[in-house]
């Protein structure tokens, strides 16, 4: 018996390719919710993790600023004491240095000579006194410039003056610069000292 096929074949094979559209449709849009869902957990995991490295960071930062601050503190203190050491040293230092200037200065000291004031600034020291002849400023001059302590002599300013008017001898009123040449003497620190003496 023959049997024949009354359905539309093109009808069936149609409504069979829709079907199979669908299910490619459906699962198209599932997988593609799917990868989106993983994107979005992926980033947001990824967002969170840096958020928490930035508050790890931030919370460093703050730490290293309370640790730099720390540490310009020590520096001020060090710097503070360094700085009082080396007045202390200076001190030490300029008080053997005043004696032994002085009794420089009066060994140099030609005869016929006194001095009027010895003032110290520094390394610099300023000699004001009166001299019978300019010969004996020379000398002293010539002096200083071979002295162990002494050196670089200038001579600022020299006029002849009458003491009074029955003295019709003259005098010669000098005043002149040295530098202390002390190898332990520093001019940036020395505290600036003043002494007057007078010798005949």
């Amino acid at each position: 018996m023959i049997r024949v096929n009354l359905l539309p074949h093109r009808q069936v094979k149609r409504a069979e390719r829709q079907r199979e559209f669908g299910l490619m449709a459906a699962f198209s849009a599932f997988a593609a919710a799917a990868i989106v869902f993983l994107g979005y957990t992926f980033i947001n995991g990824q967002v969170e993790a840096q958020t928490a490295r930035n508050a790890r960071l931030d919370e460093a930062i703050v730490q290293l600023d309370k640790e730099i601050a720390d540490i310009k503190d020590l520096k001020d203190q060090i710097s503070i004491m360094l700085d009082r050491k080396q007045v202390v040293e200076n001190l030490q230092t300029n008080r053997s240095q005043s004696v032994v200037v002085l009794d420089e200065i009066s060994r140099q000291l030609p005869e016929g000579m006194y001095l009027k004031s010895i003032k110290q600034q520094g390394n610099s020291i300023t000699i004001e006194g009166v001299a019978d002849t300019n010969s004996r400023v020379a000398t002293l001059v010539r002096n200083f410039s071979t002295s162990n302590w002494l050196d670089t002599p200038t001579l600022v300013e020299i006029r002849a003056v009458s003491p009074d008017a029955q003295n019709t001898q003259k005098q010669n009123i000098f005043t002149l610069g040295v530098n202390i040449k002390s190898p332990k003497a520093e001019e940036s620190k020395s505290p600036t000292g003043a002494v007057s003496a007078g010798s005949q």
